[in-house]
């Protein structure tokens, strides 16, 4: 479990990294003028070369490649409302990062998101333990449904 959390933390950081590096690519593309092809053909052309944006790119796949393996091995009813944390861990990025002003309001948001994860984190830990496998044999015993 603590592995799991670790793997989790770890990749919430470079989920944050990402957000961060991404608004500060396309920050330094510029906004939109307007919405046409030829202005979405602009910002891509400019994406694509912009090492924010191909750096930000590349630490959501590492995000992902965590979110992938900690899919694999917990249940996601667990692990998809923990990746909310994203959320916290963005904030501290965006002041930190970006010189972001975070209102009160906003900070109250955050709270809430870490009891819901609280929660959540609780409900793994009192989840009944499975069945352990009868002595001599290597196989896990099945219980009825």
């Amino acid at each position: 479990m603590v592995k799991l959390l670790v793997i989790l933390l770890v990749g919430l950081v470079f989920e944050s990294a990402g957000v961060v590096l991404l608004k500060k690519g396309i920050t330094q593309i510029g906004d939109f003028q307007r919405i046409s092809v030829s202005e979405v053909a602009r910002v891509v052309r400019a994406g694509v070369t912009s090492p924010a944006i191909l750096s930000g790119v590349f630490f959501e796949a590492l995000f992902f490649g965590c979110l992938l393996v900690l899919m694999s091995k917990s249940d996601i009813s667990f692990l998809w409302p923990l990746t909310g944390l994203s959320f916290v861990f963005a904030t501290f990025a965006a002041m930190l990062f970006l010189q972001e002003k975070v209102s009160a309001v906003r900070w109250a948001g955050v709270v809430l998101i870490m009891l819901g994860a609280g929660l959540i984190s609780y409900s793994e830990h009192a989840k009944p333990a499975p069945p352990a496998a009868p002595a001599g044999t290597s196989e896990p015993a099945v219980t009825p449904q």
